[in-house]
């Protein structure tokens, strides 16, 4: 499925998205994370080149869902965090990165850089 594809499934309450396992179960699912950081890493790469004007309203509020409302939500002391906390700030990091991408059209990483998976 391509990255246009899957992410209205993860921005939604889809029951299998990360945000709605997130809201729904109070639980952040690295699958589901590492699905929707993929998509929106390969988005980013793909939009690149193209007119920012293009770029959908829900997409737009899909980036600024997660790195606006994500990290204050996941900060509660009631929010279970079982992985290192290096874990959460890598993927906060990650996502304030790719909304920087998709934004300005330039990639915040070097050239041919490969982005690990977190």
């Amino acid at each position: 499925m391509d990255d246009l594809a899957v992410l209205p499934q993860e921005f939604s309450e889809d029951e299998e998205g990360f945000l709605a396992i997130l809201i729904r179960d109070r639980r952040w699912d690295k699958e589901a994370f590492s699905r929707l950081e993929r998509a929106m890493r390969g988005l980013c790469a793909g939009f690149e080149e193209r007119d920012q004007q293009e770029l959908p309203r829900w997409l737009v509020e899909g980036f600024w869902v997660c790195v606006d409302w994500l990290p204050d939500h996941t900060a509660h002391p009631r929010f279970p965090r079982p992985e290192p906390p290096a874990y959460y700030e890598a993927a906060l990091t990650r996502l304030r990165d790719l909304q920087y991408w998709l934004v300005t059209g330039a990639s915040p990483y070097l050239p041919d850089r490969v982005i690990a998976d977190l």
